[in-house]
């Protein structure tokens, strides 16, 4: 299922839906009501709730359900994740091009770098980038694979790391290149509106190999970046395996599991995100991100 939460014109309550063929949304909160079937309203609460609420969702779906276009509501982000665990360096070509402009170690790391982006970095598609000049002159892209974690993952071993994983989605890591402080990137990464999220989470069972996806950035249409989950230092087994062995991921938590080359700090020259641009991230199978971004000054 292609899961997502939206809004209607004249209403602004968040919506638990699910996009179908044909570019159509079913609304599943009301489905459920007619059905006289107990569904969580949120896709938070749906992830919380397990197995059986998604069975509900899955029958909720399989007939003939009323919808409507995709192009007649406004998605937001699928859900506020409890937390964010970011990844970095972890495309080779990256890890390179990071060391050239970025003054990141030359060595390919042996365990995975994380970082964390606070919730209220989430902002949904659509939804603007903010771009603060007073903070930043080196606005930066990402277009990063999201892990959206579906059961309780402490201390996993890395052969059973993915049957914690609910779904994927996608995450534009977005970087204010000049606000690293001592190496630490947290605030440099996770200032309000940087990490666009959506448009939709896929369940696991519709992307069976999550590490052979196509993954894309375009830049007012313009190619950024191009690659493919397969070329990940750490794969997404080995990230569960990794961050679970000390810390508890709960559901609805997310992984950004990095990004591949091509940035604008990796440009000659450098090219970094200005107010009136267009960023479009896509991963194969998920679908389309897209974020203008705006002067929040």
């Amino acid at each position: 299922m292609h899961l997502l939460t939206y809004c209607t014109d004249g209403d602004d309550t968040p919506r638990l839906g699910a996009r179908l063929a044909g570019d159509r949304v079913a609304d599943l909160t009301a489905l459920a009501a007619a059905a006289g079937a107990r569904l969580p309203d949120s896709l938070l609460e749906l992830i919380r709730a397990g197995a059986p609420a998604l069975a509900t969702a899955r029958e909720l779906i399989a007939g003939t359900p009323a919808t409507r276009p995709l192009a007649e509501v406004r998605l937001l982000a699928p859900l506020r994740p409890g937390k964010i665990v970011g990844v970095g360096l972890n495309y080779v070509e990256h890890v390179a091009e990071s060391h050239r402009t970025l003054d990141t170690e030359r060595e390919l790391p042996d365990r995975p770098v994380l970082f964390g982006k606070p919730s209220t970095a989430v902002t949904g598609p659509g939804q603007p980038i903010r771009h603060n000049a007073d903070l930043t002159k080196q606005l930066d892209w990402e277009c990063e694979l999201a892990v959206v974690i579906g059961e309780p993952a402490f201390q996993v071993a890395e052969p059973d790391a993915l049957r914690h994983v609910f779904g994927y989605s996608i995450v534009n890591d977005i970087s204010a290149r000049d606000q690293r402080r001592s190496g630490q990137w947290f605030f440099s990464k996770g200032q309000d509106s940087y990490a666009p999220f959506g448009p939709v989470v896929v369940t696991a069972d519709e992307i069976p190999d999550p590490q052979r996806l196509d993954l894309s950035l375009k830049v007012n249409g313009r190619l950024r970046q191009n690659s493919n989950t397969r070329h990940m230092l750490f794969g997404i087994a080995r990230l569960i395996a990794d961050i679970s062995s000390g810390m508890t991921l709960e559901p609805g938590d997310v992984i950004a599991t990095g990004s591949p080359s091509g940035v604008g700090a990796g440009m000659v020259p450098p090219q970094f995100l200005q107010p009136g641009d267009l960023v479009e991230a896509t991963i194969e199978r998920i679908g389309t991100l897209a974020n203008p971004v705006v002067d929040a000054r």
